[in-house]
């Protein structure tokens, strides 16, 4: 590394009032960092101050102080924490490091009471450590939003296909519509060419042919306006009658759907608050009952006559034999009552706690039993809240289709009451055109009627080619945007199986870390009789609440070899503590790695390693320096003496 950015990465902390520390400033190089010392030299204290520079909060305050600080300079960055004492408690406030210090507490800050690194003694879930950084409602969340826009997706392609298989007779219908129109404007063309042949032998009558071409322009415009109408009506009908095969539907579905009276649903949620009291005060009767027979099996097990010897010594006058018959005398089989001070046999309390503990179970029956009725009632409860929400639903829809059809209703009235007026102006232009009418214009006006009409229907067909041409462009749309649906849709496929397998890919990749990395530190450490650790992931059935789940669990196996080499499996509890510690450690070697903490924290701290012997702990150091860009690490003076002399050290803080 150049000495420009080595500096760069130098870490400077200034630390104030942290653990047993008063005041200190400190650099950490990179690489391996090692603080020695003997116990109580605030090694440990220091190792703290670094947790809560990088955003921790399992830091403590020096015990005589309200407030400490520690400052950390890095890569010319500057960040500060500060640690303010309330009441028993320690807030901490200012910016650290890292935004969120949970990963980073659980696999990089390797202190005595790291959970991880002690995990593996204990016999902890080590899968639920591995995953808990893992947000899985998380993961589920966003393969939910995948499978809907999956859905989404294929619902788009699977329309576009089906319009797709309309494109060939909308194609052959708008070629025939095109035909169609060529060979009306070919007859036009002859009923024009006609018409001026015919105007050619009454230019003497061209006025009131004028005022006869104007009536006929006038007709066919109205005879257009209403086609319009007539095909508007038509649209609204079709509309009207879809609309009211849905409100059918509709009214069916309320039909079949219960209406939960307010009485009904009044009951329950009555019936509910009766249960949960009876819980309540069943549950107050067990736990007095509980507390009373525990308070007797322990005074009959102690056999505590504390309260009759207070008695005695507070009745110095009274008769002896009348104390000695409240303490019990020499009947063992008798015991002084701990509530009237009375002489009673141990058999006669012994049988009032059994019946005691008779009706705790007989409660704890009855408390069983209204806790299923309540989870009944509580079911029962939602499903009809469901149905009524679902009835509530079908009834607005209904009520808003019954507002659709009567307003398309008086749109439909509304375009009849124009169908009729442009019938009547139909009727009234052809009456004027009849009565322009004469011998001598017989010919040309049927000749411009042909052609008024042969416009019409031009105009028509026209109308109807747009409207085709315009669905086969919105189809050839949809079909070019297919290709993107598609590969959109193979994305949202790649990422669905990376989310609904990243879960396995953590669980894989922990236990494949553990055992490689497990199986070189013992290669390296060479224990005597110890061949192997390593993880297992295996299915295990387990119940959760009412139901059983398959759920992954990691399963440690330890083998060992006998003197003559046979292999056989072992148990943690065998295991030394050296043995322990060093698993304990790969294990959290494993986390650090598959949540990729040594890409975003630079420092891993190790402490509390005098289980493990000189020569182990400067093998372990050299592995785990591999790993860490800053590797602190707080050692004894005679234990840091086999590490290499080319680390850092740091003797005095």
């Amino acid at each position: 590394m150049p000495e420009s950015q080595q500096e760069s990465s130098i870490a400077h902390f200034d630390v104030e009032h942290i653990g047993g520390i008063d005041e200190t400033s400190v650099d950490i190089p990179p690489g391996v960092t090692v603080l020695t010392g003997k116990n109580a030299t605030n090694r440990t204290s220091f190792l703290q101050s670094i947790m809560a520079a990088m955003g921790s909060k399992q830091a403590t305050l020096k015990g005589d102080a309200e407030e400490g600080h520690v400052a950390f300079s890095y890569q010319g960055e500057q960040y500060e924490r500060t640690l303010t004492r309330a009441g028993n408690a320690v807030q901490f406030s200012g910016e650290g490091y890292l935004d969120d210090p949970e990963v980073a507490d659980l696999f990089a800050f390797l202190l005595e009471t790291n959970e991880a690194r002690r995990s593996v003694a204990r016999g902890d879930d080590l899968r639920e450590i591995i995953m808990r950084p893992v947000d899985i409602d998380a993961i589920r969340t966003e393969v939910e939003r995948l499978e809907r826009e999956k859905g989404e997706i294929n619902d788009e392609l699977a329309t576009i296909e089906s319009r797709q298989r309309d494109l060939p007779d909308l194609e052959q219908r708008r070629t025939d519509i095109r035909e169609q129109i060529e060979d009306k404007r070919a007859e036009l063309a002859e009923r024009e060419e006609e018409i001026d042949d015919s105007s050619r032998d009454i230019e003497e009558s061209r006025q009131e042919q004028d005022v006869l071409e104007e009536k006929l322009d006038e007709l066919r415009s109205t005879r257009s306006d209403l086609e319009s109408v007539r095909r508007d009506i038509e649209t609204q009908e079709e509309s009207i009658s879809s609309l009211k095969r849905e409100l059918a539907d509709l009214e069916d579905e309320l039909d079949e759907l219960p209406d939960t009276p307010m009485g009904d649903q009044q009951h329950l949620d009555e019936e509910i608050a009766r249960l949960r009291e009876q819980r309540q005060t069943l549950n107050g009767e067990i736990s007095d009952l509980q507390s009373l027979i525990q308070y007797n099996e322990e005074r009959l097990e102690e056999e505590d006559y504390d309260v009759i010897q207070s008695l005695e010594d507070a009745s110095e006058e009274a008769d002896g034999a009348v104390t000695e018959q409240l303490l019990g005398g020499d009947d063992e089989e008798s015991v002084v009552c701990w509530t009237c001070g009375s002489t009673v046999d141990r058999e006669q309390i012994e049988d009032t706690v059994d019946r005691l503990q008779d009706l705790r179970r007989e409660k704890v029956e009855d408390l069983n039993e209204i806790k299923s009725d309540l989870d009944d009632l509580k079911a029962d409860q939602r499903e009809a809240e469901k149905k009524q929400r679902r009835r509530e639903n079908v009834e607005r829809k209904i009520q808003e289709t019954e507002t659709e059809i009567e307003r398309r209703d008086e749109q439909v009235s509304s375009l009849k009451d124009r169908r009729e007026e442009l019938t009547d102006e139909v009727e009234a232009l052809e009456n004027e055109v009849d009565n322009l009418e004469s011998e001598d214009f017989d010919e040309i006006l049927s000749l411009h009627r042909e052609a008024n009409q042969l416009e019409f229907e031009i105009d028509s067909l026209e109308s109807d080619l747009d409207d085709v041409t315009e669905e086969i462009e919105e189809i050839e749309a949809m079909v070019d945007r297919a290709d993107d649906l598609r590969e959109e849709r193979d994305e949202l496929v790649d990422q669905l199986t990376d989310k609904r397998t990243k879960i396995d890919q953590i669980e894989a990749n922990a236990v494949e870390q553990f055992n490689e990395h497990m199986d070189a530190i013992l290669g390296i450490l060479e224990y005597q009789n110890l061949e192997r650790i390593w993880i297992e992931r295996v299915e295990q059935t387990v119940r959760e609440g009412r139901q059983k789940v398959d759920r992954t669990v990691f399963e440690l196996h330890i083998v060992r070899t006998t003197e003559n080499g046979a292999a056989y499996e072992d148990t943690i509890e065998h295991l030394s503590e050296s043995e322990r510690e060093v698993t304990g450690l790969i294990f959290a070697l494993a986390g650090y790695l598959v949540h990729d903490l040594h890409e975003s924290v630079p420092f891993m701290l190790l402490d509390s390693l005098e289980a493990i012997d000189s020569a182990r702990i400067a093998e372990l150091v050299d592995y785990f320096a591999d790993y860490a860009e800053h590797l602190v690490v707080a050692l004894l003076p005679e234990d840091a003496q086999a590490l290499d002399d080319d680390y850092s050290r740091i003797t005095s803080i």
